[in-house]
C-alpha cells in the first residue's frame, strides 16, 4: 500500500458494508426464527403424515442455512469493522503527520518523502540548502533512535531533523496500513462460503476457525468494546449488556458466543442465540472427529492351528486407542441430539419455543445443559428443575424424547400451563454442576457445595434478566430431585434471598437432605418450602441420605420436624414424580403457578 491509496481510503465505506452484513445477519436470524417458531411448530401442532414429516425435514435444513448465514455474516461484519478500525487508525496518523509537515513549511511528496526548505546559520557565507528525506518506517532500536537524534542535531539545517521525523511518521503510517491489509486479506478470503445449499459439518467447523481468526485479527477493534465486568455478578453483567450499542452487541456475539452464552444476567434470547452457535459448531466437530476414528476391527481371530479363537492384536490396539474416546464422544452427541430433539418438538402438544441458556459439553466433568421451555424473562411463572445423581449430558434426554430430565421439564410446563391458562409459564432444566456418578459419591456433600453457589448465581441472573424487561419478576419456584435437592439447599444458603421475589418457593422431591434442619433456614419462609416422597427405592434414598448426614442433624425435608409442607404423592418410586397424570406432577405445577390452594397435602 502507498501513500496515495491510504489517503483515498474511506473507512466509512467499510463501516457501511459492516452495517449491511449486520443487517443481513439479523434478517437471517429472523427468517430462521420464523421457520422454527411459527412455521415448523405450526405444522407439528396441526399436521401429521409423511408429507408433514418431509416438509419439516426440508424446513429444518432451510433454518440451518439461515443460521449459518447469520453466523457467517456476523463474522464478516465484525471483520469489516476491524479492518476499517485498523485502517482508520493508520490514516489518522498519516493525516496528522502531513498536517504537521505542512505547518512546519515542509512539502510531502506523492512517494511519501518530505522536502524541507533552506535554513539555519550560514556556513561559509551560505545558508544551508534544503533537501528531501525519505522515512524508513517500522520499529527502531534504542541505538538507532540515538544515532538518528545525533545526526539530526548535527545537521546544519534545523529543518532536516523535523523533515526526517515527518517522513518516518508517514512511513510508519503507510507500513501500519500495509500490515493491516496483509493481516486482513486472508481472513476475508477464509470467510467465503461453499457454493452450495448444504451446511455440512465441515462448514460449521470452518466457522469455528473463522471465529478464532477474526477474534485475533480484530483485537484492537474489539478492545474498543467495554469488557464484561471482572467479578461477573449477574447484576453487573446485565448492566454491561444494557450499556452496549446494538453494533457492539452484534460484534461481541459474533466472536464470543461461548462467553455470552454462559453469562448469568443476560437476556434469555441472547444466551440462546449464543449457545445455539456453540452447539452447532461443537456438534459438527464431534461428528467429524467420531467419523475419523477407524472402524473397530474384529475382536476374535483364529489362534494357532485355527483351533481356538483369540482376541486379535488389532482389536486390542484399537480398544486401547479409541474405545474410551468413542464412547465419550457418542455420549456427548447423544446429549446434543436430545437438545436438538427438544428444539424439534416445539409446537407438539403446545410446547413453546425452547431457549438454550447454557451449553458446554466439557464443563466440569458431566457437561452443562440449561434449557428452558418458554422465555423465562417474560414469563409470569418460572419453574427451575435441578436433577440429581447419575445426571450427565449424555443422559439428559433419557431413553427417548419424552423421558429424561428434559422430558420432565416438558411435562412440568404442560401441567403448569393447564392449571394457569392465559398466563405465561417457563420451566427450566438446570444442569450446571458435577453430579455424583454413583451412590457412594452421592453420600458426599462436596458436589452440592460446588453446585449450590453456581445455582445461586443462575437464579440471581434469572432475576436480573427479568427485571431488565419491564422491572417486574416472575413467580419463581426451584425444584430439586434427589441429590439435586441438596444442591438447591446449599444454593438457598449461599447468598441472601432477602427479597422474596428472587425465589418464591422451593420443592424437594425424593430428597436425601438439604444441608439444613429447618425449612425456615432456606430464606423463602417455611410455608413456601414443599417436600414429597415415594415408597420403595425413594424411601431408601431419602433415609440413606439421613444416615450419611446430607441433612443437618439427620433431618430430611419430608420429616414433620423440618417444618415445611409435605405434599401428597401417588407415584411408585424415586424417578416417578413426573409421571403424566400423577398427583405428584400436579402438585409441583400448582406450586409453580402459585396456586397453593390446589396443592394436596398429606
Amino acid at each position: 500500500m502507498d501513500l496515495a491509496t491510504l489517503r483515498k481510503f474511506k473507512p466509512a465505506a467499510y463501516e457501511d458494508a459492516a452495517d449491511g452484513y449486520r443487517a443481513t445477519a439479523d434478517m437471517a436470524a429472523k427468517a430462521k426464527d420464523a421457520i422454527d417458531i411459527r412455521i415448523s411448530s405450526g405444522i407439528r401442532a396441526q399436521l401429521e403424515g409423511e408429507a408433514a414429516t418431509a416438509a419439516l425435514g426440508e424446513l429444518k435444513e432451510l433454518a440451518e442455512n439461515f443460521h449459518y448465514v447469520q453466523t457467517e455474516c456476523g463474522l464478516v461484519s465484525t471483520a469489516l469493522g476491524g479492518f476499517a478500525h485498523d485502517m482508520a487508525a493508520a490514516k489518522r496518523k498519516l493525516e496528522a503527520a502531513i498536517a504537521d509537515a505542512q505547518a512546519a513549511g515542509c512539502t510531502v511528496n506523492p512517494d511519501g518523502s518530505v522536502a524541507f526548505p533552506a535554513g539555519g546559520q550560514p556556513v561559509d557565507g551560505k545558508v544551508p540548502e534544503g533537501g528531501t528525506v525519505t522515512g524508513t518506517g517500522g520499529p527502531a532500536s534504542p541505538t538507532a533512535d540515538a544515532l538518528y537524534r545525533q545526526a539530526a542535531n548535527a545537521h546544519p539545517n534545523p529543518h532536516y531533523g523535523k523533515a526526517l521525523e515527518f517522513a518516518n511518521r508517514i512511513a510508519d503510517a503507510v507500513k501500519e496500513a500495509t500490515d493491516a491489509d496483509t493481516k486482513w486479506a486472508p481472513k476475508f478470503r477464509a470467510l467465503k462460503a461453499d457454493d452450495d445449499l448444504t451446511v455440512s459439518d465441515h462448514d460449521w467447523t470452518d466457522t469455528q476457525s473463522d471465529t478464532s481468526g477474526v477474534r485475533q485479527a480484530a483485537d484492537a477493534y474489539l478492545d474498543t468494546i467495554p469488557a464484561p465486568p471482572k467479578d461477573g455478578t449477574p447484576e453487573k453483567n446485565a448492566q454491561w449488556w444494557k450499556d452496549l450499542t446494538p453494533e457492539q452487541r452484534a460484534d461481541y456475539l459474533a466472536v464470543h458466543p461461548g462467553t455470552l452464552g454462559a453469562m448469568n444476567g443476560l437476556p434469555a434470547d441472547v444466551r440462546d442465540e449464543a449457545n445455539r452457535m456453540v452447539l452447532a459448531e461443537t456438534r459438527a466437530m464431534y461428528q467429524l472427529e467420531l467419523a475419523a476414528i477407524p472402524k473397530e476391527p474384529a475382536m476374535y481371530g483364529p489362534g494357532a492351528g485355527g483351533r481356538v479363537d483369540v482376541i486379535t492384536p488389532e482389536w486390542q490396539e484399537w480398544h486401547r486407542k479409541y474405545a474410551d474416546k468413542k464412547a465419550k464422544m457418542e455420549g456427548v452427541l447423544k446429549g446434543m441430539d436430545a437438545i436438538q430433539a427438544r428444539f424439534d418438538r416445539t409446537g407438539q402438544e403446545g410446547l413453546p419455543e425452547a431457549y438454550l441458556l447454557g451449553f458446554d459439553p466439557t464443563s466440569l466433568r458431566d457437561g452443562k445443559v440449561i434449557l428452558a421451555n418458554g422465555n423465562p424473562d417474560t414469563a409470569d411463572h418460572v419453574g427451575i428443575y435441578v436433577p440429581g445423581t447419575f445426571s450427565h449430558i449424555a443422559s439428559i434426554g433419557g431413553d427417548d424424547e419424552t423421558h429424561g430430565d428434559l422430558g420432565r421439564g416438558d411435562r412440568l410446563w404442560t401441567e403448569s400451563t393447564r392449571l394457569a391458562p392465559g398466563q405465561k409459564v417457563s420451566t427450566i432444566t438446570w444442569f450446571d454442576y458435577n453430579a455424583p456418578d454413583h451412590i457412594p459419591q452421592a453420600t458426599r456433600h462436596q458436589y452440592a457445595d460446588e453446585g449450590g453457589p453456581r445455582l445461586y448465581d443462575f437464579l440471581q441472573g434469572n432475576k436480573a434478566a427479568q427485571e431488565g424487561v419491564d422491572g417486574t419478576r416472575a413467580h419463581t419456584t426451584v425444584i430439586g430431585h434427589s441429590y439435586g435437592s441438596t444442591v438447591v439447599g446449599v444454593a438457598a444458603q449461599s447468598g441472601s434471598w432477602k427479597d422474596p421475589a428472587a425465589v418464591n418457593d422451593l420443592v424437594f422431591a425424593g430428597s436425601p437432605g438439604v444441608q439444613a434442619d429447618h425449612a425456615a433456614d432456606l430464606g423463602v419462609g417455611a410455608d413456601h418450602v414443599w417436600a414429597m416422597g415415594a415408597p420403595l427405592d425413594d424411601f431408601v434414598v431419602r433415609h440413606g441420605g439421613r444416615l450419611v448426614g446430607l441433612g443437618d442433624n439427620w433431618t430430611i425435608p419430608t420429616d414433620e420436624s423440618f417444618g415445611g409442607n409435605i405434599m401428597a404423592s401417588d407415584v411408585g418410586g424415586h424417578t416417578k414424580f413426573w409421571d403424566a397424570g400423577s398427583t405428584s406432577l400436579s402438585n409441583q405445577a400448582a406450586v409453580i403457578v402459585g396456586q397453593r390452594d390446589k396443592v394436596e397435602i398429606e
